[in-house]
């Protein structure tokens, strides 16, 4: 398999290629075993030759899958950021293995039928390769052998039993009789043993004893206390969306579930943790608007002159829409990131306007005038600010230096963001000042003159 993806790759495109034997790892479990491998494909820093990682693996997709000797092969991409689950992921729960292993068949058949699907996966690992043997209660009865002797010798042979127990130097010892290792190379060896019978005959051990040869259970996962089966499965995004390809399972599923009535599905993966993130995004974002205003509330001493600065968020916000639409770049968590981080950089152009109009108010001046006055004299160092801010992450937010697909859509956020607030700043914030400052100054006068 190695050599078949070293093959595959182009010159200058794979900084190195690590092959594990005996284990496996996943974004969120490591599989051990003798059956599993992995190799792993670190890959040089994108450049415009370059292909992208998804035509890498379709390059090699075909030939990779087909090498033979190969039971299960599939293609990860190691994600940088929530959401860091794959497109699909259910969990299916129940109580019976075999019913949840057929369950499991049948789900990933609905998988394989959807051609927007690749790489599907699941987390059972059976165990190792084990014999199990049962007493045939009618031949021991017939042979005039009880189950308990024949489970005896058979554990002679296998595990051996403690006959005696000594001492040496203060540490003690047991003596164990068993069978001499070199009798049990070959699994059949245990049942050629023969046991006395009661009329001095001897039978062979086979013959008092039901075998059944098979994997065992290894692993059993739980999620809620039940046992589970976690499917994981891939998506081509160009033929469908993971919001649609979930919708599809969960309708094909209703078709089987009555022939599985005690499974239940719980579909997680990169849904659950875009859910996740944005909750965590409102809170934190809430909080962080929350804090602000306490702050410029203490520094101003109003209640209404916050809630004018804080105006320029959406002001901000809009900023962000235009500029995706303008680059054609997605609405992504990371671009949320940028814009919780947005906000408490948009304000400082209205803290500036704010804090000299009502420094020039205190000095005698009128509304009218100390707001032109503000406007006047703060633009430039508001234009400056801002442009410097802009200037330091517009490499980031173009890819001048190197498109990086985290901090990207951060600052792709903040500079357009805050290149259309900072305008807008300037022309919203003065003439909000001159209307609820006027509008107070006017009730301040109207009461001095009727009391």
């Amino acid at each position: 398999v190695e050599q078949t993806v070293r093959e595959r790759v182009k010159t200058g495109e794979v900084r190195n290629i690590i092959s594990y034997a005996g284990q496996m790892f996943t974004e969120t479990t490591p599989f051990y075993g003798d059956q599993f491998g992995q190799i792993m494909v670190s890959l040089n820093p994108a450049t415009a030759q370059m292909r992208s990682v998804d035509e890498m693996i379709e390059a090699m997709r075909a030939a990779v899958t087909a090498t033979p000797g190969t039971e299960k092969i599939s293609f990860l991409r190691l994600a940088g950021g929530p959401p860091t689950s794959k497109p699909i992921q259910v969990k299916v729960r129940g109580d019976e293995i075999d019913s949840l292993r057929r369950a499991v068949a049948e789900l990933k058949a609905i998988l394989e039928q959807n051609p927007a699907v690749r790489d599907i996966s699941d987390d059972d690992s059976r165990g190792q390769m084990e014999l199990q043997a049962r007493v045939n209660q009618d031949a021991a009865r017939r042979a005039g052998i009880t189950p308990d002797e024949v489970m005896r010798t058979l554990r002679l042979l296998v595990d051996g039993e403690i006959v005696a127990e000594m001492q040496d130097q203060g540490e003690e010892l047991e003596v164990r009789v068993r069978a001499k290792p070199g009798n049990l190379d070959n699994i059949g060896l245990p049942g050629n043993f023969t046991l006395p019978l009661a009329d001095g005959g001897r039978i062979a051990l086979r013959e008092l004893l039901e075998t059944e040869s098979g994997a065992s259970l290894g692993n059993i996962r739980h999620y809620d206390f039940r046992r589970t089966i976690t499917v994981e499965a891939d998506l081509d995004k160009s033929l469908t969306d993971t919001v649609t390809a979930n919708r599809e399972i969960i309708q094909e599923w209703e078709r089987l579930h009555h022939r599985f009535p005690e499974i239940d599905l719980d579909f997680s993966g990169e849904l659950d943790d875009i859910q996740e993130s944005i909750d965590s995004i409102q809170a934190l974002f809430l909080l962080g608007l929350g804090l602000m205003y306490m702050i410029l509330g203490t520094q101003f001493r109003s209640y209404f002159q916050p809630l004018m600065i804080l105006s320029t968020v959406p002001m901000a916000f809009t900023g962000v829409v235009v500029g995706l639409i303008i680059t054609e770049n997605p609405l992504s968590l990371f671009t949320m990131y940028g814009v919780v981080a947005l906000a408490g950089i948009a304000v400082n152009a209205a803290i500036v306007l704010i804090s000299a109009a009502n420094e020039r108010l205190e000095r005698g001046m009128s509304v009218l005038h100390a707001t032109l006055y503000a406007a006047r004299r703060r633009v430039i160092p508001i234009l400056i600010t801002s442009l410097t801010t802009i200037a330091g992450l517009f490499s980031l937010a173009t890819g001048l230096g190197g498109h990086s697909l985290m901090w990207g859509p951060v600052a792709t956020a903040i500079v357009w963001g805050l290149m259309v607030s900072t305008l807008l700043t300037l022309f919203v914030i003065p003439l909000l000042y001159r209307i609820s400052m006027g509008s107070k100054l006017a009730t301040g006068r109207r009461n001095r003159a009727r009391a």
